[in-house]
C-alpha cells in the first residue's frame, strides 16, 4: 500500500498538473469505488462543474479543494457560491492516476474519470479495487465525513509530532513498537516500509515493548522517522511492485533501503544478514546486529 511519501509524490504531480482543472463529465466504472453518502449520483452531482482549485495531503489520504467555475452552460458562478466541497481520495493498495490530453476509452481497470471542459482525460487505476472517493459537500468536512480521516494522528512533519508526544502516548503500552508505528491514530501515514527503516535507523529491534523505550531512543526514533520520510519523498517514493507516479514512473527510494524486502542480504552497515520474521502479522525486516536494544 502507498504510504506517505508515496502519496505525497502523487499530491506533488497533481498539484503542478491539474492547474484551473474544470469538471466537465465524470463516468463511474465501478461503484464500490464511490464510498460517500448518495453514491454515485451523488457523486457526479457534486463533481461536475467544479475546479480543482488545490491538492492536500492527510496521512495516506488525498483532498481535493473544490470551487464552482461554471455551471455546463458555461455560466460564472457568483463569488459567494463557488465553495462546493472536497474530493478526497484514498489510493489503497493498487490505486493510482494517469492523465491525458485528450480523452481515450476506459481500460478494464479504469474506476473512476474525469474530463474538463478543455477535453483533458484524469483516470483513477485500480487494479485490486480496494481505492475509494469520497464526494464532500461544502456544508460539512471531509474528517468529520470520513472515520478513518478523523482519527488520524499528527503528521510527522508537524509540530505536534516530537519525542514528549511519543512518550505519553507510548507510556505503559505493551505492543511491539513496530505494531504502535502502524496505529494511523498514533502517526499519519506511516505504514511497513518506513516503520521498518525508521526503526533500523533509530537502532530499536522492532519487538521491543513500546512503554520499555528509553527517552533517548524515543528522540532517535522521531528524527529517524522525518530522515527516511524526507529522503524518500526526494526519491518519489518507493516502488516494489504497484506504486507508480501521475507519469507513470516508479519511486526510486526501493534500490536504497536498508533493511526493506532485504531478507537474508547483507546489512548495508554492518555486513550481518538481514532477517525477516512476523510481529503482529506483519512481516519485518530487520538487523540483528544493529537493532539490539
Amino acid at each position: 500500500m502507498p504510504e506517505l511519501p508515496e502519496v505525497e509524490t502523487v499530491r506533488r504531480g497533481l498539484q503542478k498538473r491539474l492547474k484551473g482543472f474544470v469538471i466537465n463529465t465524470v463516468n463511474v466504472y465501478r461503484a464500490r469505488a464511490i464510498a460517500s453518502k448518495g453514491g454515485i449520483d451523488t457523486f457526479i452531482d457534486l463533481m461536475n462543474g467544479s475546479e480543482i482549485t488545490c491538492w492536500e495531503r492527510r496521512g495516506k489520504y488525498l483532498i481535493a479543494k473544490l470551487q464552482n467555475q461554471v455551471d455546463l452552460s458555461g455560466k460564472e458562478y457568483k463569488k459567494q457560491d463557488k465553495e462546493k466541497g472536497w474530493l478526497v481520495v484514498h489510493l489503497r493498495m493498487t490505486g493510482h492516476f494517469e492523465i491525458r490530453e485528450i480523452a481515450i476509452p476506459p481500460c478494464r481497470h479504469t474506476r473512476v474519470s474525469f474530463t474538463s471542459i478543455k477535453g483533458e482525460q484524469l483516470s483513477f487505476i485500480d487494479i485490486r479495487s480496494f481505492g475509494q472517493m469520497w464526494a464532500i459537500p461544502p456544508n460539512s468536512s471531509p474528517e468529520s465525513m470520513i472515520k478513518g480521516l478523523g482519527a488520524l494522528g499528527p503528521e510527522p512533519f508537524d509540530s505536534d509530532f516530537n519525542p514528549q508526544y511519543l512518550i505519553e502516548k507510548l507510556r505503559g503500552k505493551s505492543r511491539p513498537i513496530k505494531t504502535a508505528l502502524l496505529d494511523q491514530s498514533l502517526i499519519a501515514g506511516i505504514g511497513n516500509i518506513y516503520a521498518d527503516e525508521s526503526l533500523f535507523l533509530a537502532g530499536i529491534a522492532p519487538y521491543k515493548k513500546s512503554g520499555e523505550l528509553s527517552g533517548v531512543e524515543i528522540q532517535r526514533l522521531c528524527k529517524s522517522i522525518i530522515k527516511v520520510l524526507k529522503i524518500s519523498i526526494g526519491k518519489g517514493g518507493t516502488t516494489f511492485k504497484d506504486f507508480r507516479d501521475l507519469e507513470g514512473l516508479n519511486g526510486n527510494y526501493g534500490g536504497e533501503a536498508w533493511v526493506y524486502r532485504r531478507a537474508n542480504k547483507a546489512c548495508r552497515k554492518c555486513g550481518a544478514k538481514i532477517v525477516r520474521q512476523k510481529i503482529n502479522g506483519r512481516g519485518t525486516h530487520w538487523c540483528k546486529s544493529c537493532q539490539k536494544s
